[in-house]
């Protein structure tokens, strides 16, 4: 069903495309209806337009808060063409029907995103625009509502095609855009009050986004996915990329992980995470990045075959080129020196992304996963070994070196898939097994994986052992000590275990499932 556009109200912050798609209205007859920027912009290119305020005879008041908040605004978007009832309530208040509404909302989250002040980004909260678009996209049979001025050229080319109408195909569409719009709009308003508030999990929760790109295809090539960022652009959604083919999901899966593992260490020492289908497979600190990389490597070079290399320092030459030595899916990195990314240039299909800040573990969040009809949302898991008090449980306690070398494994356990084993030495992985039913398969992976570099190693344990066997096993495997949650009702079994063999073990308290 095809509608004619003889008038449009266009009211935008961004003011992209908008002289060029007035221009393109009033040349096809269209009454153009504006509001204060955006008139002005309109009226310096020489285009007319009548003022909210002439239309409705009421001056915008209180700073612009109020100025299409108006039945002649309303009316004219939402009256139902043909109806007796909304004809005669038309003529008799003299109302005119508006066809098309282009609108974008005041930037809240650009704001923000630049830290705006609380009173700032109260301002950029809008009220009338996302008033106008839902009016105008409920009655998309009638009304075309544009709010992105990438649609700007479609909508005028479907009027030039039909003489001046749009089709209702295109009308549904666009208002389908619109009401996300303003879902996503309120979402990031939402979450924003969100952070003010001491329950991060609300009675409604809203979580929205803005497609940022039309990913190639999911997990597997027969499904479907694009790329949405919400809020402030962090992490991998913040990085930019300096090189290489378009990222996949599984790559951006798999570096959110990385940048994930590698905020555990700080600025202190250099530090490498290596992962493999969202799970580590090498992680290290070392006295620098070359250092870092090599140690990482050196726990499962197997593994890294085409995976995610991280790292807290900027890229050099020397770390770069011992890099693309192995196929790597992705290099991301605070910065690259230029000779760096020039060495990764020459891998074509390498990406190699930078960031900004590296996320900090302790930042407040929530994780959200679907399932079946609803939401699972919980906070971050953003326990760090540092602020736990840790119990000597067995006999011997452990050295220096080795708690050095607990807390370090225990950091990493944190980020693998449960049921999750890290063996750990001088501050490098040497085995990790990860997303086993059973935890003494668990060890017994992260010790085939490890070898002789087990021996004089320690193990972690995201959750507690619970059979006295995985503790065996580790220290035939070589390890020397031990950190765990503990919390188990056959915990006495793992300590016997444990001072019969000479380990050292050490509780935490806290445990690091990760589904």
């Amino acid at each position: 069903m095809q509608k004619p556009v003889r008038r449009a109200l266009l009211s935008v912050s961004d003011k992209s495309g908008l002289v060029d798609f007035a221009r393109a209205l009033a040349g096809r007859g269209v009454e153009l209806i504006s509001t204060g920027g955006t008139a002005k912009a309109l009226a310096a290119a020489g285009i007319k337009a009548i003022d909210v305020a002439a239309l409705t005879g009421f001056p915008e008041i209180m700073d612009g808060r109020v100025k299409t908040l108006h039945p002649k605004i309303h009316a004219g978007l939402l009256s139902v063409r043909g109806s007796p009832e909304h004809e005669a309530a038309k003529t008799k208040h003299g109302i005119g029907e508006i066809d098309l509404l282009a609108v974008n909302l005041y930037p809240f989250e650009d704001a923000v995103a630049k830290k705006a002040s609380r009173d700032e980004a109260i301002e950029n909260i809008d009220v009338g625009g996302p008033a106008m678009v839902r009016a105008a996209a409920k009655n998309h049979d009638s009304v075309t509502v544009i709010v992105d001025p990438q649609d700007y050229g479609a909508v005028i080319a479907e009027m030039a095609a039909h003489g001046g109408s749009t089709t209702l195909a295109t009308r549904r569409k666009l208002a389908a855009k619109a009401f996300g719009r303003t879902a996503a709009y309120d979402a990031a308003i939402a979450q924003w009050f969100g952070r003010d508030l001491s329950d991060p999990l609300p009675d409604h929760f809203a979580i929205g986004g803005r497609r940022l790109q039309a990913l190639r295809y999911g997990e597997n090539q027969h499904q479907k996915a694009a790329l949405y960022g919400s809020g402030i652009p962090k992490g991998v959604v913040g990085a930019r990329q300096l090189q290489g083919k378009e990222l996949s999901y599984n790559n951006l899966n798999d570096t959110d992980a990385a940048l994930e593992c590698l905020g555990e260490f700080g600025a202190t020492d250099a530090a490498c995470v290596i992962v493999k289908h969202a799970n580590p497979c090498g992680v290290a600190i070392g006295a620098s990045a070359i250092e870092a990389y090599r140690k990482a490597l050196r726990s499962d070079p197997l593994s890294a075959f085409g995976g995610i290399v991280a790292l807290n320092r900027k890229l050099d030459a020397a770390t770069a080129k011992e890099i693309v030595t192995l196929f790597t899916e992705v290099i991301v990195a605070p910065g690259a020196e230029e000779d760096a990314a020039a060495i990764v240039a020459a891998k074509k299909n390498l990406r190699l992304l930078v960031l900004g800040d590296l996320p900090a573990p302790e930042a407040r969040g929530v994780t959200v996963k679907s399932i079946a009809g609803g939401l699972l949302v919980q906070t971050q898991d953003d326990g760090s070994i540092d602020e736990l008090v840790l119990k000597t449980v067995t006999r011997r306690a452990p050295s220096a070196q080795e708690l050095a070398d607990l807390r370090f494994a225990f950091r990493v356990v944190k980020h693998v898939k449960s049921n999750a084993i890290v063996y750990a030495k001088d501050g490098a992985t040497v085995g990790i097994g990860a997303g086993q039913m059973s935890r003494v398969d668990a060890v017994h992976i992260a010790a085939r994986k490890g070898g002789d570099a087990i021996k004089g190693s320690v193990v972690a344990s995201d959750a507690f052992f619970p059979f006295a066997d995985g503790v065996l096993q580790a220290a035939e495997a070589g390890a020397t000590a031990v950190i765990q949650p503990g919390g188990s009702i056959k915990d006495d079994e793992a300590i016997k275990a444990a001072d019969e063999a000479g380990l050292a073990m050490v509780f935490t308290g806290t445990r690091h499932f990760r589904h």
